[in-house]
């Protein structure tokens, strides 16, 4: 029998609480995107008069050990077959695929981390406790802002873990804290009356944060390094330098900034990436929802509202009044790069990866050195992204060096996703029952929308400016006839293979009423569950322009026949709904952390192997509290961190009258929190 999670909006999946704060309740919303472009479904047609020639191309094959790739000599990109759904004959159960040899977690309401049996855990930081030095011990009833401007963040998300050389048994964690829970934060709040106090904590809450932490040599655990002189905290009200092409753009300026080169803060950090050159990357994604009065067509595609803010920000400081400062909007939604090595520099906001909700920011390096950065946007019916760096990444750890790759995310082409299906627009029905060749699958093109360069920047959308594109980027997308995806979020290469695969989370829209019905890469309607889109580029080249893609994982109880798992069968994997935040591990292994499950069950963490007999075979690890999401997975040999989000965010919630106890128990307040895990036997995980 099934457990219920209580309180969730049954609209999209997550309690009110979190829509209100997260987002600004964008799911109750009309989806911003009112272009007539043309869905998948739209163009399967078309697609028919050329299926001999696709079914007849090369296929791009990947050797996944050596990384290398065959030719496909088709002008046209061919798609990557995957196994066909059902049960694979011969398929050995045994112990599990080489990193996921471990008892699946149940689903279950529990308000706690549960881990698999052998496995232990600690909380590493949580909301409040001081990383700066001078910064007091957290004190929930006596907070201010210059106290959390030293303190760890609140809801942590994104986390990198990057080596600390020089310090043996130590690491430098990075982590997002994208936004903040008010009613959760303070004693009595009245969310129609803020005070300024609490508005500036707040402000001191969101942004980045960098920590040294220390690994017990007796286990696993990490623990915080407090008053490092690596840590730091990046805020609401940190100085922050806009880079790339729309630096300096009239679109930029404000009167606090009549250059358009600086902003202050960062806002809603949610995933992110770490660069091959050591720098952290995060993105600014439902930036929207802080500002108010906004009355222009640009507002509205960007989701920003006409009225009052939610958390009544514009009463304290005009930037955040449309009306009066009709450019500050246009100075979130980039890709903030930090270097977590040097707490004096300038963090930048890269405007040649364009102006969208950003998820995150994940890098590749093409075969000749250059960057490329996927990033999705998410929303509903809104698409993915990718950037092509024109300069060559320099190794070495001299000033020059550092200066050089910190400009390699301002030249370059920004692309949109266009994706086509191979199988007829009858086949697919909106139930998930599969097309009569066995696969949600196709090929698709990398569109590109503008070019920047040390000498200036080229539009190649008809109509619009090189600084309309990368300010206004989703109109851009529209343009163009980019695909509408199923809430597009992290998106992530494979280090092993060079696959890439975007998490698309649910998308309970689709196919209702006036709304986009399905089509072959988004196969369900009202698609409550999300699914896993697998890519590959042609030639395995991170800087081509065509691609082929197939359906990884189409997300919900595995006794659903809507549901499939890459092949595998489906009484040997874990339920799983809403992917969000994806990771590998170091045996090529795809992490997926969930958001908003509506399966009854708390959010988790699960893994699944990407290729070999066991591909498809998904386990889940772990499950978070009462109320919370699982965020920043990183997985590394010996260790598995997670972000844990918003624990206690269910409708109803408060100071008062806490939905979780989480993690310091009952009496004392919820706190979002980092947590490692590791194997009690301190051998490697999953094996």
């Amino acid at each position: 029998m099934r457990v219920q999670l209580p309180l969730i909006n049954a609209v999209h999946g997550r309690s009110a609480l979190t829509c209100r704060f997260r987002c600004g309740d964008a799911c109750s919303q009309p989806a911003p995107n009112t272009s007539a472009n043309p869905y998948v479904g739209d163009v399967i047609a078309a697609a028919l008069s050329r299926r001999s020639v696709m079914r007849a191309a090369a296929v791009v094959t990947v050797a996944a050990a050596a990384g290398t790739a065959v030719a496909v000599p088709d002008a046209e990109a061919a798609p990557m077959k995957g196994t066909r759904r059902g049960t694979r004959k011969g398929t050995s159960h045994g112990k599990g695929a080489r990193g996921l040899r471990f008892a699946p977690v149940a689903p279950n309401t529990a308000d706690t981390v549960t881990v698999p049996a052998g496995y232990a855990q600690n909380v590493v930081v949580r909301w409040g406790e001081p990383i700066l030095r001078g910064a007091p011990a957290f004190d929930p009833e006596r907070q201010t802002a210059a106290a959390q401007a030293g303190q760890f963040g609140y809801n942590n998300d994104f986390l990198a873990l990057l080596p600390l050389p020089g310090e043996r048994g130590r690491q430098v964690l990075v982590a997002n804290h994208e936004y903040t829970d008010e009613v959760l934060m303070f004693r009595g709040y009245d969310a129609a009356n803020p005070t300024r106090e609490q508005v500036e904590i707040a402000w001191a809450a969101h942004g980045l944060g960098v920590v040294v932490v220390e690994e017990n040599k007796r286990n696993g655990a990490l623990t915080l390094v407090p008053r490092h002189p690596l840590n730091r905290r990046v805020t609401a009200t940190t100085e922050f330098r806009l880079t790339g092409p729309a630096a300096g753009s009239d679109l930029l300026k404000t009167s606090a900034d009549p250059t358009g080169r600086k902003v202050l803060g960062t806002l809603n950090n949610c995933s992110g990436g770490t660069t091959p050159w050591g720098t952290t990357l995060h993105g600014e994604e439902n930036f929207n929802q802080y500002f108010a009065n906004a009355s222009r067509t640009t507002d509205k595609r960007y989701g920003i509202g006409t009225g009052a803010s939610e958390r009544k920000w514009e009463r304290f400081d005009r930037r955040f009044d449309v009306a009066q400062e009709p450019n500050e909007p246009h100075r979130f939604g980039y890709v903030v790069e930090l270097d977590p090595y040097d707490p004096s520099s300038t963090p930048r906001k890269h405007t040649a990866l364009g102006r969208f909700k950003h998820e995150g920011a994940t890098v590749r390096l093409t075969h000749d050195g250059r960057p490329v950065v996927y990033s999705g946007d998410d929303e509903r019916f809104d698409y993915f992204y990718k950037f092509v760096g024109s300069k060559r990444m320099r190794k070495g750890a001299g000033r020059a060096v550092r200066e050089h790759n910190l400009s390699l995310l301002d030249e370059g082409t920004l692309y949109v996703a266009r994706l086509t299906g191979d199988s007829p627009a009858l086949e697919i029905d909106g139930t998930g029952k599969l097309p009569a060749d066995g696969e949600f699958d196709g090929g698709g093109e990398w569109i590109p929308l503008a070019t920047a360069t040390a000498k200036g920047a080229v539009s190649h959308v008809e109509g619009m400016t090189a600084d309309e594109v990368f300010v206004f980027t989703r109109l851009a997308g529209d343009k163009v006839g980019a695909t509408k995806m199923d809430r597009p979020e992290d998106i992530e290469p494979n280090p092993r293979t060079g696959k890439v695969y975007v998490a698309l989370t649910n998308n309970t829209n689709r196919g209702v009423g006036a709304n986009a019905p399905a089509d072959e890469a988004n196969p369900r309607n009202a698609n409550k569950h999300g699914h896993v889109l697998e890519l590959t580029e042609r030639w395995n080249r991170a800087d081509s322009t065509e691609f082929g893609w197939t359906l990884f994982l189409v997300a919900g109880d595995p006794e659903d026949p809507a549901t499939y798992f890459a092949g595998f069968p489906k009484d040997h994997v874990s339920p799983i709904s809403c992917p969000d935040n994806v990771a590998f591990d170091p045996h090529g292994n795809l992490w997926i952390s969930t958001d908003g499950n509506q399966l009854g069950s708390h959010d988790g963490l699960f893994g699944v192997a990407t290729r070999g007999e066991r591909r498809g075979e998904l386990k889940q690890f772990l499950t978070v509290p009462t109320g919370a999401e699982t965020c920043g997975p990183l997985v590394q040999d010996r260790r598995v961190l997670v972000a844990v989000q918003h624990p206690g965010e269910i409708n109803g919630a408060t100071v008062e009258k806490p939905a979780s106890t989480w993690p310091d128990g009952p009496g004392k307040i919820v706190r979002p929190a980092v947590v490692a895990v590791w194997r009690e036997d301190g051998t490697d995980i999953g094996l």
